[in-house]
């Protein structure tokens, strides 16, 4: 599958995210790479977002001794993906994909707005906003086509992570269901690789924690989809605590 929306370009000649053809017609990136790995290049490890400075408060559970091994940790990655931010950032960035193929900015705004007040914490709100913004100008700078760059603009705060993933994939017409998925599945990955550093489980029992949950973040991925922003929010209670009291903890390697 390809995707992104051929545009004239005149008589100007842009080199990078475009290729000039005899016509002068110039194609986004996205059109001639394949979803996935578009997807791998913006939710690597390697993306300028700083994911690996967040622990999403798993650093306090394992402080507290709620993650100490292996069934612990997937049983607390599987509430965070099903009733916590996994859910509520997926439609979010639904919606702002949404949002973004339709070139509808005040949307986009709204959906923006409301992502950034459903943060519960200081850290938590950091840990969405910085990497959303890194995300959207680092995007910009290798990635822009000419819808991104009409929308881009109007986010000129602070924009939550799902948000600018949301929209830079539906400016770049991507499938939907693909980014979510791609999304929930960095997300379970990032917090594992959290997990590694904290030690409370080792390299292969991560990865079977991963294994375990992909099935969970593909069903979420298609059931979100749809669903109106009034389902967005998190029912995580003590994952919210945990982040106030992770602002104090005494020894800590992550901001969140």
């Amino acid at each position: 599958m390809r995707a992104g929306t051929p545009t004239t370009t005149g008589t100007t000649i842009r080199m990078g995210t475009d290729i000039i053809l005899a016509t002068r017609t110039t194609i986004p990136m996205a059109e001639r790479i394949p979803y996935a790995l578009v997807l791998l290049a913006w939710l690597s490890p390697g993306y300028p977002v700083g994911a690996y400075a967040y622990s999403h408060g798993l650093e306090w559970a394992v402080e507290a001794g709620d993650v100490r091994d292996e069934v612990s940790l997937r049983d607390w990655l599987a509430d965070v993906l099903e009733h916590g931010a996994g859910r509520s950032d997926a439609i979010l960035a639904a919606h702002a994909h949404a949002a973004a193929a339709a070139g509808d900015a005040e949307a986009l705004v709204a959906v923006n707005d409301l992502a950034l007040a459903l943060s519960p914490s200081r850290e938590l709100h950091l840990e969405t906003s910085q990497q959303g913004r890194s995300f959207l100008d680092a995007t910009r700078a290798a990635w822009d086509v000419p819808r991104l760059a009409d929308i881009a603009p109007h986010l000129d705060g602070p924009v939550a992570y799902p948000v600018a993933v949301g929209a830079a994939a539906g400016a770049h017409g991507l499938d939907c269901g693909t980014v979510l998925a791609a999304y929930l599945a960095a997300f379970l990955q990032n917090l594992v690789s959290a997990s590694l550093r904290l030690a409370p489980v080792g390299q292969t029992a991560g990865t079977r924690v991963v294994a375990a949950l992909m099935p969970r973040a593909a069903s979420l991925a298609h059931a979100v989809q749809g669903m109106p922003l009034d389902e967005a929010g998190t029912a995580t209670v003590r994952l919210d605590l945990g982040s106030f009291r992770h602002e104090t903890q005494y020894t800590r390697i992550f901001r969140s």
